[in-house]
């Protein structure tokens, strides 16, 4: 069974200067503590707990999560079922973080859906695109997914690859910037 995730949420460009809105400092503040809770515990059951008040609905029985885990946010995080998410992973989730069923995450990957504008008089304004990462895609360990870039069904990135573009379904990209190395081959 499926668990539906939410619609794409177009968060859009937000214009904050300085320091963010204190409904965000809250939030934030709210999931560091969750956080240091969630990586100190020995318990799966108080981990899932505080996994369930860092996201905006309960982690799936059959995904994991391992600790060390950090996100700056966490309320914009949607997992479905039968995601592993392994060790030092980094999200950035202001924007919005879709993790379809059946994916994978290698140790110290980072998603990240939030930036800043070019022009220097508006570098502190936020840029919010997020990232989808599709049924069955597979990310090595050490990746980097830069905001609004989807990872294509059953797509793999390659380690230490560094994604600035989207990701075709059932292919293989590795580097920086990643590029498609070959199509994903079936066993017969």
């Amino acid at each position: 069974m499926t668990i539906p995730l939410p619609e794409l949420i177009d968060f859009g460009a937000v214009q904050w200067q300085g320091d963010t809105p204190r409904q965000i400092d809250a939030i934030v503040a709210r999931a560091s503590r969750a956080l240091l809770a969630f990586n100190q515990s020995q318990s799966e059951a108080a981990r899932r707990e505080l996994l369930s008040q860092l996201f905006a609905a309960p982690l799936a029985q059959d995904s994991v999560i391992n600790p060390p885990f950090q996100t700056d946010f966490g309320a914009h995080t949607f997992i479905g079922r039968h995601v592993f998410i392994n060790r030092d992973c980094f999200f950035v989730d202001l924007g919005g973080l879709y993790i379809e069923d059946h994916a994978l995450i290698g140790p110290r990957a980072m998603l990240i859906s939030v930036g800043h504008n070019e022009d220097p008089a508006h570098r502190r304004d936020l840029v919010l695109k997020a990232v989808r990462i599709k049924r069955g895609a597979w990310l090595g360990a050490n990746v980097t997914v830069l905001p609004g870039v989807t990872i294509g069904e059953n797509a793999i990135v390659g380690a230490g690859a560094v994604v600035t573009k989207d990701v075709p379904a059932n292919t293989v990209v590795a580097g920086v910037p990643a590029k498609v190395i070959r199509t994903i081959q079936k066993a017969q």
